[in-house]
């Protein structure tokens, strides 16, 4: 739905749902809209039918929630609702982009048509995620691939690549913290953690294997118990006015 001051627009039918069957709003009652690209508008419900919801866009403020890090988590498929989970609290950790992958001792494992019907699903997890903690940037989920194939291309430069291990070399608190402008890639096992060869092979590719501390974490666990330890040591959970 496009978005501008002044104009009048119908809401997508599970922003409408959510609107008024959720946040029980209705005609009169002011929201708050984004798109993707940052920024959100502030809107007044003009019209409120059972299956239409009609706003009126009144303004937009330039506020922006992103962490300063740009995080890729690569995750590799967890079964049952545990993917669903990681996904959700990763966008609220504040992760540009998640990578699922299919690992060697992965149990799930997608077919071409399963993998796009996850993917759909993975991205509105990642919207509804967005609408709660309140980002107005819609990190990437890409499709699933294997994990051996993801690691045989080349990556950029300039890229800080970590690999959550119990026996990592170092202490994630022990790296220094990377340059403004570095991105960093997670990379996360499954439920068996990560075959001998895809350690080897991420090595290659230049993933530092680091550990958290001396219990061994669950994959449902570690991804995002990283996730936020990296938010505390060098992102935007280490500033005094962060919220609880």
């Amino acid at each position: 739905m496009p978005l501008e001051v002044g104009a009048c627009a119908d809401l997508p039918e599970r922003v409408a749902h959510h609107a008024t069957r959720v946040l029980r709003l209705r005609r009169g009652d002011v929201m708050t809209l984004f798109g993707s690209t940052g920024g959100e508008y502030a809107a007044r419900i003009v019209a409120a039918e059972r299956t239409r919801v009609s706003v009126e866009v009144l303004g937009w403020c330039a506020v922006e929630r992103e962490s300063p890090l740009s995080i890729t988590l690569v995750q590799a498929l967890q079964a049952g609702e545990k993917m669903d989970l990681t996904v959700q609290k990763a966008v609220e950790l504040g992760v540009r982009r998640i990578v699922p992958v299919m690992s060697k001792r992965g149990v799930l494992q997608l077919d071409e048509q399963r993998a796009l019907r996850r993917l759909e699903h993975w991205r509105s997890v990642v919207v509804a995620a967005c609408e709660q903690c309140g980002r107005n940037r819609v990190p990437e989920v890409t499709l699933p691939e294997r994990l051996a194939d993801w690691l045989a291309r080349v990556p950029r430069d300039g890229m800080l690549r970590l690999m959550l291990a119990p026996a990592g070399a170092r202490s994630l608190a022990s790296l220094s913290a990377p340059p403004v402008d570095q991105s960093i890639e997670l990379l996360i096992g499954a439920e068996g953690g990560l075959a001998v060869e895809e350690v080897q092979l991420a090595a290659l590719s230049g993933f530092l294997s680091v550990r958290l501390g001396p219990r061994i974490l669950r994959t449902e666990t570690a991804g995002l118990a990283a996730l936020a330890a990296i938010q505390v040591l060098w992102g935007d959970f280490k500033e005094e006015t962060t919220d609880v």
